[in-house]
């Protein structure tokens, strides 16, 4: 398996907080309670991983009636990024690497979830000896499983079926996408 040289992180914490030095002090709100009008949009991290014969890894969670990436939402004060490595290692175990940005998507709310924005990494392609000694790690997940994107069409969001497509496309070309909805814009 790839191991990701550093898995806690994205930034090196002397590197993030000399930033955080040279940014100044924290702001004060001239306009008391700005901050809090603020709207908050959620975001998710998760990692496009592949087998040999191209197929992705897909996860079976126990909470919804759908297959997802693994990955999942970002907790305050994490980014996108270790947000994916994160997720990786609570519902894989150690040693996936999470790779270059693939596409940036941009989700409108629908029933009790807020728009987001959905971050798609590259996993990069396990041989077939590692794909067969994956195995979950979480309580949430009830299995996984490798399919074509074809083969994933029937058991996915359709939206996160054209996310997919583009991260496929993404990872060939070595081209970062943003989207709206699973739609290059």
């Amino acid at each position: 398996m790839q191991t990701d040289p550093n898995p806690s992180t994205c930034v090196d914490a002397e590197v993030l907080a000399a930033g955080l030095v040279l940014e100044g002090p924290p702001e004060v709100e001239f306009d008391p309670g700005i901050a809090g009008r603020v709207p908050a949009k959620p975001s998710a991290g998760g990692a496009l991983v592949r087998d040999e014969d191209g197929r992705i890894l897909f996860v079976t969670p126990r909470y919804k009636p759908v297959l997802e990436i693994p990955g999942g939402m970002v907790d305050p004060n994490e980014s996108p990024k270790a947000a994916c490595r994160r997720e990786l290692r609570e519902e894989l175990g150690p040693g996936l690497r999470v790779g270059a940005l693939l596409v940036v998507d941009w989700l409108p709310r629908k029933g009790v979830w807020r728009d987001s924005h959905q971050f798609v990494f590259d996993g990069g392609v396990l041989t077939a000896e590692q794909a067969a000694a994956l195995r979950t790690h979480d309580d949430e997940l009830e299995g996984l499983v490798f399919l074509s994107l074809d083969e994933a069409r029937p058991r996915v969001y359709p939206s996160l079926h054209r996310r997919l497509r583009l991260a496929v496309e993404a990872a060939a070309t070595g081209r970062t996408v943003y989207a709206e909805f699973g739609h290059e814009v």
